[in-house]
């Protein structure tokens, strides 16, 4: 029998630290059980070198030294808001009382700490104010008055996250507090004993002593390096657990049926399928024809040619007689992809009307704009089981949808979407669960699908079909170059008098409002705040760049349209519609056009402030162009200056088509968090210390260490620890990124 009664790391904060200090921690930092606290580890440690005597402090050198404040005065600065204030501290290391002045500008909280006679230790780079040595803004801790000098000044001093109102040195008394309280004994290790005698780690109290008040710093280091391991081991088990779980569900097994649909498509197929298509469509048809659900992603590079293998799959249920759902996150995409596979699929998707085929089926699209007849005959269809692929956006999960047999759920684009929201769709199988299939147009690396989306089968599509023309990309900087602003034009003019099309992406509409789930909410790192970029332009807009393109003599006679997510539904699909006709020549746009939109004869695009989208985005974007056999080319436009990080971004994205090493050096370039944490969870960052791209051997052992523990014990009935970890990491918040694939 498994132990159910709670450990020490589930026990509530009030109960060790008392309620006050646990209510500040819990409005601060959002933090209630033991468990919680002792896993907000320092982010980095001071290091203390030897004590140097005030007597002996050399200038323009680090120094560390204990003393006791001898006056604390606080002055309003006279050229500038705020204040400073100027601290003086003596010590008697040499038998002889020696000076030392230290200035904080705006030091509201060293003027509380540091009050006369209060002693500490100081840690800084040794300058001259006032003809006078001293530390300016010097790190400090203070010391209790029968503190060892000698012992202090070895110990590595713990730097936590920390907020305006919760300080780091608030933080480390309180943690100090928690642990010299803490029942050792009631501890439930997470990691199972073999596990930890086999990579010689310390035991859990040990690891919890030493990421928070080490003796060495290398003893922080040993902590963290278990810590690290111990989060990648608990968030694999987890996903490794759930895919087990999902794996005994029941499904209706839809194997290949021979003289089928399937068969009638690819025989009509213009073109041979790559060797990465062949082989993933291999995987997805084995899954689908198993009596469990397929839960599977499908990656690949844009236009590698995702939605045929997907189509492939969903006419594979048909054949067997199951329906296939197509969930989109826009109606914008929700159409093309109704247009594309209709048109691919040609007379198979005139089932019952007059000249489709015999075996055909037909393709419904369910969308919130359509009107009530369109609407009607749209739910008639997928209700009846004449529509066998039903493509549509959220109105998809109304109650009002219903299915005859649902088969295969499609998501595309599946970060757009909640887990509830899928697991809505899922609801609607009538008779079992039915199969996943999961699509993303981002590129993800190794780990990353590891760690993220782990409960998950992965196929990768990384082949480009036969006619796909490469992409130049280039970066116009103006700031340096501002003559390429003009040439920008006219070439566009060039694409468009060789009956070519281009289109121009803006981050923003027009107005104060912005489109969301669109522009700004994209942006991967916070705008720039420069004094330089305070007095640049405003960022570019559809509306301001249709009506300067209008005006331009360069592209005079051409015709020049928009589209934004504002616009009415019907308005939009007009304007996508007339752009694929070719009765668009320039299509000003944001990033509604970003997925999905296949027009074979778009071969230009030039991407206004390149740098306020992601380089994921960029990839995503510049995939709209040379799709159809003819090279395409992608301007990056940028204001910025040269020497700005944005401009390494940009340059990056201009130096390789490779999506996967893109999506790499993204996450290089950027905090790991923004990936794995709140954009893509809704709340704090997922990973604390772990790392997906550093990390790769730590979570590649972990994960198979998971499986292995999992295979052997599904309900980790013999670790208790693990178990509770499960249940602690598995918060609402975390679950959702658990579950988002």
């Amino acid at each position: 029998m498994q132990d159910r009664t709670p450990g020490e790391l589930d026990y509530p904060l009030d109960r060790r630290i008392g309620k006050r200090s646990a209510d500040k921690i819990a409005q601060q930092l959002g933090i209630s059980t033991v468990g919680e606290l002792l896993l907000h580890v320092p982010r980095r440690y001071l290091e203390r070198g030897e004590l140097t005597p005030i007597a002996e402090i050399p200038f323009d050198e680090e120094v560390t030294l204990v003393a006791r404040v001898q006056s604390n005065n606080a002055r309003r600065m006279q050229t500038r808001k705020g204040m400073i204030l100027e601290i003086t501290v003596t010590d008697d290391a040499d038998g002889s009382l020696g000076l030392l002045h230290l200035t904080f500008f705006n030091g509201y909280q060293a003027q509380k700490d540091l009050q006369v006679g209060t002693r500490a230790m100081f840690s800084g780079k040794v300058g001259v104010y006032k003809r006078q040595l001293t530390l300016t803004n010097p790190n400090y801790v203070l010391l209790a008055d029968d503190a060892d000098d000698e012992e202090e000044a070895k110990r590595p001093i713990p730097v936590y996250p920390a907020t305006a109102k919760l300080t780091s040195w608030e933080i480390k008394k309180t943690i100090d507090l928690l642990l010299d309280s803490l029942q050792t004994e009631r501890l439930r290790d997470p990691l199972p004993e073999a596990i930890r005698r086999r990579e010689g780690f310390m035991s859990l109290a040990a690891a919890y002593e030493a990421i928070h008040r080490p003796a060495e710093i290398q003893d922080a280091y040993k902590a963290r390096h278990r810590f690290r391991y111990q989060e990648a081991l608990v968030l694999q088990t987890a996903l490794a657990r759930r895919h087990a779980f999902t794996a005994q569900e029941d499904a209706t097994a839809r194997p290949p049926v021979q003289c089928g649909l399937l068969e009638a498509f690819d025989a009509a197929l213009p073109f041979t399928l790559t060797a990465g298509q062949e082989q993933v469509g291999g995987e997805l048809a084995a899954d689908l024809a198993r009596p469990h659900p397929m839960n599977r992603l499908l990656q690949g590079e844009v236009g590698s040619g995702k939605t045929l293998v997907a189509l492939r799959a969903m006419l594979q249920v048909i054949d067997a007689g199951g329906q296939a759902a197509l969930l989109a996150p826009t109606e914008v995409l929700a159409a093309q992809h109704h247009a594309s596979i209709t048109r691919t699929l040609g007379p198979l998707a005139e089932g019952g009307l007059l000249g489709g085929s015999d075996n055909g089926t037909r393709v419904a699209l369910l969308t919130g704009s359509m009107g009530a007849a369109q609407r009607k005959a749209a739910l008639l269809e997928a209700a009846s089981g004449s529509a066998g692929i039903v493509i549509g956006t959220h109105a998809l999960l109304s109650e009002h949808v219903q299915f005859a047999d649902l088969g295969l759920v499609v998501v595309d684009e599946q970060h757009r979407f909640g887990v509830e929201q899928r697991d809505l769709l899922r609801t609607k199988g009538r008779h079992s669960t039915p199969h996943l299939l999961v699509m993303t147009a981002t590129p993800i690396p190794r780990t990353v699908a590891m760690t993220v989306f782990g409960d998950l089968d992965v196929s990768t599509l990384a082949e480009l079909p036969a006619g796909r023309a490469p992409i130049s990309t280039y970066l116009a900087p103006l700031t340096e170059k501002p003559a390429w602003g003009p040439r920008i034009w006219a070439r566009a003019r060039e694409e468009i008098d060789a009956g070519r099309q281009v289109y121009v992406v803006c981050p923003k509409i027009g107005d104060r409002e912005e489109e969301p789930g669109t522009e700004l909410a994209l942006i991967e790192e916070t705008p720039v705040k420069t004094a330089s970029a305070r007095n640049q332009r405003p960022l570019a807009s559809v509306l301001d760049t249709v009506e300067r393109l209008q005006e331009l003599p360069a592209l005079a006679g051409t015709r020049i349209a928009m589209l934004h997510g504002r616009m009415d539904p019907a308005e939009k699909s007009a304007v996508m519609d007339a752009f694929n006709r070719g009765e668009i020549d320039l299509l000003v746009s944001t990033t509604v056009i970003e997925v999905g939109v296949d027009v074979h004869n778009a071969t230009m695009m030039v991407i206004l402030d390149a740098e306020r989208f992601g380089m994921s985005q960029l990839h995503q974007l510049r995939g709209r162009v040379g799709r159809g056999g003819l090279p395409g080319t992608c301007l990056l436009v940028t204001n910025l200056e040269p020497g700005h990080p944005s401009r390494e971004r940009l340059d990056a994205v201009a130096a390789t088509t490779d999506g996967f090493e893109l999506s790499r050096r993204d996450l290089e370039l950027r905090r790991e968090g923004d990936i794995l944490g709140a954009s893509q969870s809704g709340g704090r960052s997922t990973l604390k210390l772990l790392r997906a791209i550093q990390d790769e051997k730590v979570i590649e052992k972990a994960r198979t260490d998971a499986q292995e523990l999992v295979a052997a014990d599904p309900d980790l009935v013999d670790y208790p620890g693990l178990n509770e970890a499960i249940e602690a990491y598995l918060n609402p918040e975390k679950e959702a990124f658990l579950e988002r694939g």
